[in-house]
């Protein structure tokens, strides 16, 4: 749909309406709708709760709107809200109580106990790691050490209601762009706030976009680059989910500053629900004049595409990315002439990731200063993080710039788990950060303070965003390998650095795990990634060795014992995991002993056995043939 005319939606009036609506609801009922909860079963959960108010003959609004003059308890979707692990979520306000793993069965006790008894039910609240019941998200320290602004409202306005961002704020500061600032006003403005790049390089904003704004042409481009592709990383996904009108707010913006006369949004096609929630987006900003031609009345056109890409990790990089959008092959092209100077379609063109978009109206809505007071001098502002792996508390966090891991890791995340338990540092080992182009943070990191500089000062970077934390028993060289097959597989194949090196690296890393490396090895491991890590053409390439090399700066004593002791010391790499027997669980039955085909196994009936490594071939038969499971 598009719309040729002025806009004659008052977003105004829409924001009071909307909240008129708002006013007249007895009770919320706010279910988490992220992917996360949506495969868990939070749309099953919500059809319980509208059978069961309704069952209960209760007044239900299903959908709020500002022209209903309905009355009751409203039952909405809302967008992640970030405390994944315990999904599905269910929030009931005005008591904001959250509870936590909800199912189906969980409805009737809801509807009975909270919504007709006015009490909460207590087994559905979180618990933190004292057992104490946590009624809503400010008792709630996974919510509140965070610092959530670009996420602020993911978890809390329905995603696919153009009124609801308009009560909370929204296209205000589109309109004071588009009306009140001047082009350059504005790319000062952003210089101002130092916000940088949240897509990875945490290059500045600002400068990025005068340097398109002063080019000379009639034809500009703005690109939202929603090409996230990092393992273990949903910040940028999340953020289109659950609130995809403040991206299109940021690129309008963003166009007004630059001179642009259209945009894209290069959304990745495994995001089906990103896709929906933006391309609704677009369509209801069209219908409602807020795209077009005559922007807020200005006489200047602007539109936004929607365009899904194939998956290749590539075209997050800038080059490949337009590449894709013209039609060919996603490939990297070397640089100057930078986009913003020949881009898209050779025209001047201007490419942010989804946070750094997301971040603008914020910033021009709460000021220079105030932004500037979150983070730190360098790097501004806050940051989300996708928190996975070995910790208590999965899902997607925000943070200032200037966080410690520790925080991040043990208040944020709730500690480290191993084993089922959750343990303290004793447990924690590293934490990979910024995905297949990062590095390690190891236990030394624990206080270092999180930014754009200091991360770069210890090999690592902050990436878009992913954050992997892993316990003692993980192995590094295995992890080092995860990485480099992720890279490896993604890799264009345009520069021979990378397509070949990519594979050596590989090549020598399934030696090194197979059992089959020495010393020398390691040498040519290292000599080819710092080898990769100069001569490739793009970033994926420059930063593929990145994970490699610092694995093996930090854990070189497990490398070693990988190559030169033959042993992986936390016995994940099965070629060098010979099995062990616990001599205190041993009974000294002889069964090993007899089913081991060469000898390997001795010891005297009813004592602790023993294996000879010499001989064994790590068959696996006295595992088999224990009873006791002595043997692992």
């Amino acid at each position: 749909m598009s719309c040729t005319c002025s806009s004659t939606y008052d977003i105004d009036q829409a924001a009071i309406g909307y909240g008129q609506a708002l006013d007249r609801t007895t009770r919320r009922i706010v279910l988490c709708a992220g992917t996360g909860c949506l495969s868990a079963g939070a749309l099953k959960v919500r059809d319980a709760l509208v059978r069961q108010i309704a069952d209960a003959g209760l007044p239900i609004v299903v959908e709020l709107k500002a022209e209903d003059e309905a009355r009751g308890i409203q039952v909405g979707l809302s967008g992640c809200q970030g405390f994944c692990q315990q999904g599905p979520l269910v929030t009931v306000l005005p008591e904001n109580l959250l509870y936590c793993k909800v199912t189906e069965a969980d409805v009737p006790e809801i509807v009975a106990t909270t919504l007709v008894g006015g009490k909460p039910v207590d087994r559905l609240l979180y618990r933190d790691n004292g057992g104490q019941a946590c009624r809503g998200p400010a008792e709630i320290p996974f919510y509140s050490q965070q610092s959530r602004i670009v996420l602020a409202q993911c978890g809390v306005i329905d995603p696919e209601s153009l009124e609801a961002y308009c009560h909370a704020g929204g296209y205000r500061q589109a309109r004071r762009a588009w009306r009140d600032l001047g082009d350059k006003e504005l790319c000062d403005l952003i210089a101002a706030s130092g916000l940088r790049g949240r897509g990875g390089g945490g290059f500045p904003t600002g400068r990025k976009w005068e340097a398109c704004r002063i080019q000379q042409s009639a034809v500009k481009y703005i690109i939202c680059n929603a090409d996230e592709g990092d393992p273990g990383a949903f910040m940028n996904r999340s953020v289109m989910e659950g609130n995809p009108h403040s991206v299109l707010e940021g690129m309008m913006i963003a166009a007004k500053a630059i001179g642009a006369t259209a945009g894209w949004v290069y959304l990745r096609a495994e995001y089906p629900l990103a896709v929906k929630r933006v391309k609704r987006a677009v369509a209801d900003a069209e219908a409602a004049g807020l795209l077009g031609d005559d922007v807020f009345g200005t006489g200047r056109g602007f539109r936004i595409t929607v365009m899904e890409g194939a998956g290749a990790f590539v075209c997050g990089e800038e080059t490949a990315l337009i590449a894709s959008i013209e039609g060919h092959r996603g490939m990297p092209k070397p640089k100057p002439p930078f986009p913003a100077e020949k881009g898209l379609w050779n025209k001047p063109t201007v490419i942010n990731n989804v946070e750094t978009l997301a971040m603008v109206p914020l910033i021009l809505d709460m000021g220079v200063e105030a932004f500037r007071a979150r983070g730190t001098k360098g790097s501004p502002g806050t940051k989300t993080f996708a928190l996975t792996g070995h910790v208590a508390n999965t899902g997607l966090i925000e943070v200032p710039f200037g966080c410690t891991l520790r925080q991040i890791v043990f208040d944020i995340g709730g500690g480290v788990v191993m084993d089922g338990k959750v343990c303290g540092e004793e447990a924690f080992k590293a934490v990979q950060i910024g995905g297949p182009s990062g590095g390690c943070l190891t236990r030394e990191h624990l206080d270092l303070k999180l930014d754009y500089d200091s991360l770069r000062g210890v090999g690592a970077m902050v990436g878009s965003g992913g954050m992997v934390v892993m316990n003692t028993k993980t192995c590094m060289v295995d992890v080092a390998r995860f990485f480099m097959t992720f890279t490896t597989a993604e890799s264009c194949g345009k520069c021979v650095p990378c397509r070949e090196g990519t594979r050596q690296m590989l090549a020598m890393l399934d030696e090194v795990v197979g059992g089959r490396a020495d010393e020398g090895t390691l040498a040519r491991l290292a000599d080819v990634a710092q080898t990769v890590q100069i001569a490739s053409l793009c970033g994926l390439g420059k930063t593929a060795p990145s994970p490699v090399l610092s694995t093996m700066r930090l854990f070189k004593d497990e490398y070693l014992a990988h190559v030169v002791a033959k042993r992986c010391p936390t016995r994940t790499c099965k070629a060098l995991s010979p099995p062990e027997i616990d001599a205190e669980i041993c009974k000294g039955c002889g069964l090993c002993i007899k089913a081991c085909p060469v000898g390997a196994i001795s010891g005297e009936r009813k004592q602790a056995h023993r294996i000879d490594y010499a001989k064994c071939i790590s068959c696996g038969a006295c595992i088999t043939s224990c009873k006791f499971k002595a043997v692992a």
